[in-house]
């Protein structure tokens, strides 16, 4: 089930759905809500081009005095990419305030570091002293508050601006016939106002929501089927005429058209298209380029699961974990510093250092969501909760704070290992980093305010 679907879908009633009600309606936010604190030391971290303008690199990890430890959380370094030069970005690092005369509200240049010990295998330790025992709500027990940041603002009236032109937008590219109330009252619009606080700019923020939309239209139409028949046997076929816009096939000049008139007869080939069209006049080339490349990763997830729809299978935790790894908030979540206005060297975002700490953050994004679908969705549909209780014949309770504490240990191994990379980093890879932390304490709180199980279905 799908990101827009498992917002409309009927609340179910199985027993666990009370569990997960508790969990995503509870107003903690344990995380603190800046990632970083003190801004590198210049004198020890420099980051300046080098004399023959390459983009700066990422440090081996940070030097200097106190810094041994931050060293310890890093992996061991690969080989040195290549410099590359990067593209000239928009005037300023800093979005100047916008003609209405708001300023941006991203997070401060220097942010917390994590309270407590850091790295991996630590997780349940600060669990303890977070509170994070299951405690007792109606006469059963709740698992730990989600490890996660409070959003850093919440404009409701921005958000709905963009929500309405999102819609507007929708109907025009055919996406979601027949369902657009569904898709306003999803409320997209709030969450990528929640997602990116760097940013005031409807436009800006629409750039987003277009990509974010159409990136789940895939799902909602070609995957899932909540909009179209199901016809998983045509999945590949479906993927690979919308990866041809996203990677826009060439053909010569005698099949061209014919590729083109498929294209215009397909709501969702259109609806890419478009998106990545109106976020090129905002992002540098690089920058969609990125966007493109986690586009092909998430459609081989996509494919993954219709073997599983078509072949009966019942996929393994470990599978479903690499699955996610692949299909999450990722594709979003890439578009944090062209939102902003800023963009992160190359050399630095291709870092494998950099792409983990990243992959763990997009991982712990859709884990979460997996948790709010369990209020939704039939006991049976695929889910790492369900995923565990069949494998581990446990309890879905029991499960349910299984995957809590998996997403935990995600949110706090990127916490620290983001931290290490900032202080070794350029000031665009810090920000970058800071930002990711602020999309994914956003989207947690736009979850919650989309969970409201105890309203009918498509209630906000």
């Amino acid at each position: 089930m799908s990101l827009l679907s498992r917002v409309s879908a009927a609340t179910t009633a199985h027993d666990v759905a009370g569990l997960v009600r508790a969990l995503l309606s509870d107003p903690a936010r344990p995380a603190r809500r800046d990632l970083l604190t003190q801004p590198p030391d210049p004198v020890a971290v420099p980051h300046a081009p080098s004399a023959n303008g390459a983009a700066p690199r990422l440090l081996g990890g940070p030097t200097g005095l106190g810094t041994s430890a931050a060293r310890a959380l890093l992996p061991p370094p690969s080989p040195q990419a290549p410099s590359v030069p990067v593209p000239s970005v928009r005037a300023a690092s800093v979005r100047a305030p916008s003609a209405h005369g708001r300023g941006p509200a991203g997070p401060a240049a220097g942010a917390p570091v994590p309270g407590g010990p850091t790295g991996l295998g630590t997780s349940a330790a600060r669990l303890v002293g977070n509170g994070g025992e299951g405690r007792s709500v109606g006469g059963g027990r709740r698992p730990p508050a989600l490890y996660c940041p409070p959003a850093v603002r919440d404009d409701r009236a921005l958000g709905e601006a963009v929500n309405e032109r999102l819609v507007a937008w929708a109907e025009e590219v055919g996406i979601y016939p027949g369902h657009l109330d569904m898709v306003r009252s999803a409320n997209f619009g709030r969450l990528m106002m929640l997602a990116h606080p760097e940013t005031d700019d409807p436009d800006l923020l629409l750039a987003a929501a277009r990509c974010g939309l159409a990136e789940w239209s895939v799902d909602d139409h070609i995957v899932d089927c909540e909009v179209e028949e199901a016809h998983h046997e045509l999945l590949g076929q479906r993927l690979a005429l919308c990866h041809s816009v996203i990677d826009q096939a060439q053909l010569p000049l005698r099949y061209a058209p014919q590729l083109e008139q498929v294209v215009q007869q397909d709501p969702v080939a259109r609806a890419l298209r478009s998106a990545l069209d109106h976020l090129s006049r905002h992002a540098t080339t690089t920058q969609v380029r990125r966007l493109r490349h986690e586009l092909a990763i998430m459609f081989v997830a996509y494919n993954q699961e219709g073997v599983w729809h078509t072949a009966g299978q019942t996929p393994p935790v470990w599978e479903y974990l690499m699955h996610r790894h692949e299909n999450s908030f990722i594709p979003c979540m890439v578009l944090v510093d062209a939102i902003a206005g800023y963009q992160v060297p190359t050399a630095e975002f291709a870092d494998t250092r950099v792409r983990r700490a990243f992959n763990l953050a997009g991982t712990a994004t859709v884990l979460m969501n997996d948790l709010y679908s369990m209020g939704k969705e039939d006991p049976t549909d695929f889910s790492l909760p369900m995923l565990i209780a069949r494998e581990e014949n446990c309890s879905l309770e029991d499960a349910v704070e299984q995957s809590v504490l998996i997403h935990d240990e995600l949110m706090h191994t990127f916490e620290a290992e983001a931290a290490a990379l900032a202080a070794a980093g350029s000031p665009e890879l810090r920000r970058f980093l800071a930002g990711t932390w602020a999309w994914v304490g956003g989207n947690r709180e736009w979850h919650a305010g989309s969970a409201r199980y105890n309203t009918p279905s498509g209630a906000s």
